[in-house]
């Protein structure tokens, strides 16, 4: 079969396309915009008030746009305004060594980063559907037709997936899979698992049929090894592929990595795309897999010592959780525990110091706890980015809910606020302890009339974080946990609230309140920040923690994500993480009501 035939029949219309373009190059403007990396010039209003701004590139090219400003110094550019033309490919290849300031090489990379996100986008809009059939679909459906993140602006970049990749592997695909699995020897592999999992026939007696268990040890001994000495875990098989074959060749051929047959379960992958949702038993554990592909600012891996410390992590939050009757019982937080762990690591790589970050997350699974595991009957979950959906009429699933719910739009907001806030922040005040609540990591849990009652959450091991100020909770914090969390002052542990969901999410959210619930912006904030003060009063032993992790300031740091693809790390090899660039401050509108 030629590459071509593998194509997907369908390609875009240039009139699809064109759209996509011009939602992206607005997407594109507004993001560029709040980070400072343009500088739009006012050029007065439209014949509605709505503000006028200008965007000098060259001698004979000046773009024009309508856009209104919002909280955090938000900017909401209408795509039907841009003039003279809506490409953003075009605006990058004319503006990117005056008005952007970028490398040659960054520029190349960012070029293919657009095309691929702009490509997922028609890919999307084709098979868009309405908010009422998006508010029926279940949760891993709905996760196939998310439209990525909303803040960076090149979001399904993907680098390393070609377009036969793409159209088998990306969650838009909506394609469910079946994942082949590896058998890798003790002295390469590494088992971690709670107390309930402390030794890997316990995970596998959940996980894997007896069949396929049989199945596993039959391929492990054809090849002359004993099965009791090797560790079972899947493998994408695109990292297969790319990575797994090329780089772990040795263990190959020595036999101490020993291709297996598949499990028979159908997976989805999720927006993270590494992490896949088990459709044929939806009470199975998901499993988060190495992928090394450039998405979203960081390859996809999976960090060797994190991997090992995933349980640990889990057991420390689940304690907390445990031991806290406000948590357990008052908001019954769901905390999708990383509750086993299989780490392989490379024999050359993994003791090599300074060489790239990618070099050692290539190989290894977290399996996960389902949300559904943990859902009433007549409950439902929903990520908290699905909130920011909008259907091709321009209608939000949040508005479809509100109209579901029967509740008033500001009745419905301050059951949403207090679903989320009073878990994140009883860890943070409390525990001194923040998640990074992000649209994809923060999922919301309804009940049967579609109002939200409480919350989950996820990725515990890459994205907890806790204050580097010594707190007496963290005293009986185990010593591995304490080796791989990341330690920040309380001043900016605010910032993964802050900048995860107030800025990463609300900032969207918030104006399409405005515009389809009929809930002014200001208002918006006002009940955030209701919630906050209720919060404080609910707890007023714990009035110094509130000072101490102030999320009141007047002003708080811009943490930029796409200024660090453009201006700080670009595309180079980093020996670690690279993490948001700072730039400046913007004014905190939770500060006064």
């Amino acid at each position: 079969m030629s590459p071509a035939s593998q194509l997907p029949a369908s390609q875009p219309s240039h009139s699809a396309w064109q759209h996509a373009a011009r939602r992206l190059f607005a997407k594109t403007l507004a993001e560029f915009a709040y980070e400072e990396i343009l500088l739009p010039e006012p050029d007065g209003t439209a014949p509605d008030g709505t503000p006028q701004y200008r965007l000098p590139v060259t001698a004979t090219l000046v773009y024009r746009f309508q856009a209104r400003r919002g909280s955090y110094g938000h900017w909401r550019v209408d795509p039907d305004s841009i003039t003279p033309d809506a490409d953003p490919l075009r605006f990058l290849t004319l503006a990117h060594d005056t008005v952007l300031g970028l490398s040659g090489d960054t520029t190349g990379h960012l070029v293919r980063e657009l095309t691929a996100t702009l490509a997922a986008d028609t890919r999307l809009d084709s098979t868009a559907l309405s908010a009422a059939a998006l508010a029926d679909l279940g949760h891993a459906d709905l996760e196939g037709r998310q439209t990525g993140h909303p803040w960076l602006v090149a979001n399904k970049g993907r680098l390393g997936f070609s377009a036969i990749d793409t159209a088998q592997w990306a969650p838009e695909a909506r394609t469910p899979q079946r994942l082949p699995w590896l058998a890798a020897h003790h002295s390469l592999a590494h088992y971690r698992g709670i107390p309930a999992l402390a030794t890997p026939d316990r995970l596998y007696g959940e996980e894997l049929t007896p069949a396929t268990r049989s199945a596993f040890a039959r391929a492990v001994a054809d090849e002359g090894r004993d099965p009791a000495d090797y560790l079972y875990l899947p493998v994408h098989p695109w990292q297969w592929d790319e990575t797994i074959a090329p780089l772990f060749a040795p263990q190959l051929a020595d036999r101490s990595i020993i291709a297996l047959p598949t499990d028979n379960d159908l997976r989805l992958p999720q927006q993270s795309i590494r992490t896949f949702l088990n459709i044929s038993r939806p009470q199975a554990r998901t499993v988060k897999l190495p992928l090394s592909i450039l998405n979203t600012l960081v390859w996809r891996g999976l960090p060797t010592e994190r991997t090992l410390a995933a349980p640990a992590v889990t057991r420390w939050v689940h304690g907390l959780r445990d031991e806290d009757p406000y948590l357990r019982d008052e908001t019954r937080v769901i905390l999708l525990g990383e509750t086993a762990s299989v780490t392989v690591e490379h024999p050359l790589y993994d003791r090599l110091s300074g060489i790239p970050y990618q070099f050692k997350e290539l190989l290894g699974c977290i399996w996960r706890e389902p949300v559904d595991r943990h859902l009433d009957p007549g409950e439902r979950a929903r990520t908290l980015a699905s909130l920011l959906q909008t259907d091709p009429a321009g209608r939000a699933l949040t508005a479809e809910l509100v109209h579901r719910s029967g509740l008033a739009p500001r009745v419905w907001l301050r059951r949403l606020f207090g679903a989320l806030l009073p878990p994140l922040l009883h860890f943070l005040y409390r525990y001194g302890t923040v998640f990074s609540p992000h649209g994809e990591n923060a999922v919301v849990v309804f009940d049967e009339q579609d109002v939200p009652t409480r919350l989950a959450v996820k990725d515990f091991v890459d994205d907890v974080n806790v204050s580097s100020r010594p707190l007496p909770e963290h005293a009986a914090m185990p010593d591995d946990v304490r080796a791989v969390l990341l330690t920040e002052p309380p001043a900016f542990l605010t910032q993964f609230i802050h900048s995860g969901l107030f800025v990463g999410v609300f900032r969207y959210l918030a104006p399409l309140c405005e515009e389809q619930l009929g809930v002014p912006e200001a208002e918006f904030w006002s009940l955030v920040r209701a919630e906050i003060l209720r919060h404080h009063t609910r707890f007023p032993q714990l009035k110094e923690r509130h000072e101490m992790f102030d999320l009141l300031t007047p002003r708080i740091e811009r943490l930029c994500l796409n200024r660090n693809r453009l201006h700080v790390d670009g595309y180079r090899d980093r020996s670690d993480r690279p993490h948001a660039a700072v730039h400046g401050t913007v004014r905190n509108p939770l500060h006064t009501a």
